[in-house]
């Protein structure tokens, strides 16, 4: 039996934070800059980074200070988030466990519908002078911490299947950062991002909905240099990395993986646009019948991406036009996804999938406006005051899709989890409608099976998008700098049919998660809505405090057997943050 591979997966850890070369600042996030502050017609002040980005979208965390010479200083920075959730029911493939208790069950569910949970993360940085810096990331605690717990999705990632927010601790990044003369070395445990973090993205970016969740993270050398000089546009990076954790690697399963990076950018001011090349080798040594026979399985594969990213002013200086756009393909082979004629044979399955997205939005800057002290501990001396007080975006996005499960070409393109598009489609329920789906094919009761189902472990979208094409309109309305009103809207359909590779190897015919026909592309209309309220106090500490809630009217893609529509899921979010 064959199940399509999450492909973009692949790729999650195989990016990379790009490090400042010799001479060069970090780049700016893909957000709109402020205005500079002016007396009369001359420009005395140019925006900082950190305070561009909080135009559009305030995230809340403090100002990291840059490194200066002849200067040794410890940062400690770090955040707690408690979430209090509530969300209904909606329908996933039954388990032999439901089949015993209810014969002839066509459907569960997650069984978790009121949870708490939380994490705390704490960022150590020791900076020497210009030249050295030593940066450790940890979760403290994170996951589940009271409330109902999911069932029989436990190929999923974070599955949120056990109350384990007291005990569970995360080590993330230890490396070092050396700006030598040609260059910076990065060695260690390291973030993987690159772009908007459709492939690659480091868990510790915050989104307008949704949360962020591990990332990737490998050890290993990074080399950054700017062969054009230290005020060239030019940067290029080289690296060679074994990959510690990302979407599709997980040590306790027995993955394995090891990458070469090689990738460049031109930066200027606000724009920038680059290219990265990353060859991987992953591999699994994996037992059938256990102990009696032992086999491998392996993947080579080749990802290939740009991503660009611009910022203008428009309107007379009073609004920022701003917008970033990401496009990936991923190339390669596997036999660890196989039917038998391929595992008799020796032949490899092919790996063709491809996938990408654009945003462009626009941000109003209000003017000489009263802001409370406290809020400027936050920005750098003589940063202007101005805010953001209406941002609207637009995001499109593509991922390809595979309607073949059986096929010897894999398509299915999977964006990083922590890319978020929405708070409740892809996050909820097609995450765990794939995670159930994973479970159910390896439950041996079911499937008359020695050992699992070559690949089925890679079934999991972990919350990423997936086969899917979408638009994402959201908007911001800011009546006062410290408070955020928030909507965004979430048009789906899928790219290929869609097809349940557990239904279609049990049933014999292609249908969707619900057993209904696969032919049926239309996901349906997500709607979100929240609120964000900061405090933040003259030491630079930031509390906040807001909730979110979204609601799904599912499209045709969501009905069952009989042509039954599935009843709108919802889900509804309380938030308690401090930062600091």
């Amino acid at each position: 039996m064959l199940f399509p591979r999450t492909t973009a997966l692949l790729a999650a850890s195989i990016a990379l934070t790009l490090p400042r070369a010799a001479g060069a600042q970090e780049s700016a996030p893909p957000v709109p800059a402020a205005p500079s502050a002016s007396t009369g017609d001359a420009v005395v002040v140019e925006p900082k980074p950190d305070h561009l980005a909080r135009l559009a979208f305030d995230d809340g965390r403090p100002r990291v200070l840059p490194p200066e010479e002849g200067l040794i200083r410890l940062q400690i920075h770090g955040e707690y988030e408690l979430r209090v959730n509530r969300m209904q029911s909606f329908p996933l493939d039954p388990t032999f466990s439901t089949a015993l208790a209810h014969p002839g069950a066509v459907s569960d569910s997650l069984g978790q519908n009121t949870w708490l949970d939380h994490w705390f993360r704490i960022m150590p940085r020791l900076q020497i002078g210009k030249t050295l810096e030593l940066v450790g990331q940890m979760d403290v605690l994170t996951g589940l911490v009271a409330g109902d717990v999911a069932h029989d999705v436990w190929t999923d990632q974070t599955p949120r299947d056990s109350t384990n927010g007291l005990s569970n601790v995360q080590p993330r990044w230890l490396y070092l950062d050396w700006l030598s003369p040609i260059g910076l070395f990065r060695v260690g445990q390291q973030p993987n991002h690159w772009g908007m973090g459709l492939v690659a993205n480091d868990g510790d970016h915050a989104s307008l909905f949704g949360d962020y969740r591990f990332g990737s993270i490998s050890d290993g050398l990074l080399f950054g240099t700017k062969p054009m000089g230290k005020d060239g546009p030019l940067t290029v990076a080289l690296g060679a990395q074994y990959v510690w954790k990302d979407p599709t690697v997980v040590l306790s399963r027995g993955d394995r993986a090891v990458q070469g990076v090689l990738a460049a950018y031109v930066e200027r001011g606000l724009n920038q646009i680059g290219v990265y090349g990353v060859y991987r080798h992953q591999w699994n040594n994996e037992t059938s019948a256990e102990p009696l026979f032992t086999y491998a399985t392996s993947l080579n594969v080749a990802v290939l991406d740009a991503a660009g990213k611009f910022a203008t002013r428009v309107v007379g200086n009073e609004a920022w036009l701003y917008g970033s756009a990401e496009v990936a393909t991923i190339l390669g082979s596997t036999n660890e996804i196989r039917t038998q004629a391929e595992s008799l044979s020796g032949q490899r399955t092919n790996i063709r999938s491809y996938g990408g997205a654009a945003q462009l939005g626009v941000v109003h800057v209000a003017k000489d406006v009263e802001i409370p002290d406290g809020a400027l501990a936050r920005e750098s001396a003589g940063s202007p005051i101005d805010w953001g007080d209406i941002a609207a975006q637009i995001e499109l996005g593509y991922a390809s899709g595979d309607a073949d499960p059986y096929g010897d070409t894999q398509k299915r393109f999977t964006f990083d989890p922590n890319h978020k598009v929405g708070l409740l489609l892809f996050d909820e329920v097609m995450r765990f409608e794939t995670a159930r789906a994973a479970v159910a094919a390896q439950d041996p009761r079911l499937q008359n099976a020695a050992r699992p189902t070559p690949g089925v472990n890679l079934l999991p979208s972990n919350g990423g998008v997936f086969g899917a094409e979408y638009i994402n309109p959201t908007v911001i309305v800011r009546p006062r700098p410290w408070l955020d009103l928030k909507g965004g809207m979430v048009i789906a359909q899928t790219t290929a049919d869609f097809v349940d590779p557990y239904r279609y190897a049990t049933q014999g015919s292609p249908v969707n998660y619900n057993g209904g026909t696969a032919a049926k592309h239309d996901l349906g209309e997500e709607f979100d809505v929240g609120f964000e309220a900061r405090a933040v106090t003259e030491y630079g500490i930031c509390f906040n405090v807001g909730a979110q809630a979204g609601v799904l009217i599912p499209g045709g893609a969501f009905d069952d057997a009989n042509g039954n529509r599935m009843q709108a899921p919802w889900i509804a979010i309380g938030r308690f943050g401090v930062m600091f």
